[in-house]
């Protein structure tokens, strides 16, 4: 039985957002890094590229984009720190809903496979 059926959309959204928070994590620790581009994910681009590849370790690199900054720095690093920060934690938030939506489904599987 393939993933969909079980999970939806939500199997590959949390792969997505999980990778995401590794984009945004690694902006965050370049913060300082001169000449680091700051970049981002498309999530419906790297949803589409998932689902695609049928689940399993499909990469986001398609839907890497670079972030243009609203006041570049000197030394040509685009990362804005609040920006990011802001970013991530509502990655974060997405990150721990698709969870949620993941573990109520879990749960009436487990019911229903027990009868309740």
């Amino acid at each position: 039985m393939p993933n969909d059926s079980l999970f939806g959309v939500h199997g590959s959204a949390l792969e997505v957002r999980s990778q995401r928070m590794g984009v945004l994590a690694s902006n965050i620790a370049n913060a300082s890094t001169p000449g680091f581009k700051a970049q981002d994910v498309d999530f419906h681009t790297a949803l589409a590229a998932v689902e695609n590849a049928g689940g399993g370790n499909a990469s986001i690199t398609g839907a890497l984009q670079y972030r243009v900054p609203s006041q570049p720095s000197l030394d040509g690093n685009t990362v804005e720190l609040a920006t990011e920060q802001t970013a991530f934690a509502e990655n974060a938030v997405a990150y721990q809903t698709t969870l949620s939506f993941l573990n109520g489904r879990i749960s009436q599987i487990t019911r229903a496979l027990r009868g309740e």
